[in-house]
């Protein structure tokens, strides 16, 4: 190779480097963050879990090298970290905007006692989670989480016109299942034919009910043919000196 060749070859490579410098230095945050910088942040939210602020605060450590150096991937790892937050997508509009889509978590129903199930039929933990009301309280093994779901979704809509309001679902390790109703009263559904045996309890259950004056505890279906229904006792019209206070069950077995 010539002498002429080797200086053509070294002041091309030299035109290269100054040029590509400036944008190197850009997308790194070498320089020119005061010119470019992100002045705006856009975020969309859902609001019902996550806060304004807590999304800022994911977010601006990561904004000062500037418009070109900013990293989407880091970003978003941040705001997905927060609780609540189910995944998020974030973009750059150009001259100085950050714009962040945030999904939230739905949640679902409580998993046990400190997990919650979102609408996707993931679990998660958040701080506060606990404090939720009105969530339904399902519980199992966590391999037999979708079958749980399946479950609860199933036999609810069998309680409507019942007078009963379903608010749980348990799976045993042994396979057995068992309902929890508003109030406190369980159903043992066992393990076998247990859509029979609802079913069965909840066709003549009106009937029970209206000669019943206490509210309904506790049914075990687990009967070939029958099942056993505990009530506790009616409460007294007037105070009675001298009788024992009312609340024990009574149990009778229907077949």
């Amino acid at each position: 190779m010539s002498h002429r060749l080797m200086l053509q070859l070294l002041a091309w490579a030299v035109a290269l480097t100054l040029v590509a410098l400036p944008v190197v230095g850009m997308l790194n945050g070498w320089f020119a963050v005061e010119r470019w910088p992100v002045r705006y942040l856009k975020v969309e939210a859902e609001y019902n879990h996550v806060s304004a602020e807590q999304i800022r605060a994911a977010v601006e450590s990561r904004l000062g090298a500037g418009f070109f150096a900013v990293r989407l991937d880091e970003v978003r790892a941040a705001v997905a970290a927060l609780p609540w937050v189910e995944s998020a997508e974030v973009r750059k509009q150009w001259p100085d905007t950050l714009l962040v889509y945030v999904r939230e978590r739905q949640p679902f129903a409580r998993w046990g006692e400190d997990r919650l199930i979102d609408r996707n039929g993931n679990l998660f933990r958040v701080p506060g989670g606990e404090a939720l009301q009105g969530l339904p309280e399902l519980a199992g093994p966590d391999d037999a989480l979708a079958r749980v779901v399946d479950f609860y979704t199933a036999t609810l809509p069998r309680f409507s016109g019942s007078g009963l309001v379903l608010t749980g679902v348990s799976l045993s390790e042994r396979g057995s299942w068992t309902l929890t109703l508003e109030g406190g009263a369980r159903i043992l559904l066992g393990r076998d034919d247990v859509e029979r045996r609802l079913a069965r309890f909840l066709a003549v259950y009106p009937q029970l009910a209206a000669s019943h004056g206490g509210a309904f505890q506790h049914a075990d279906l687990r009967y070939s043919n029958g099942f056993a229904v505990s009530w506790s006792a009616p409460a007294p019209s007037a105070p009675v000196p001298d009788q024992p206070a009312a609340g024990t069950t009574a149990a009778e077995t229907h077949t």
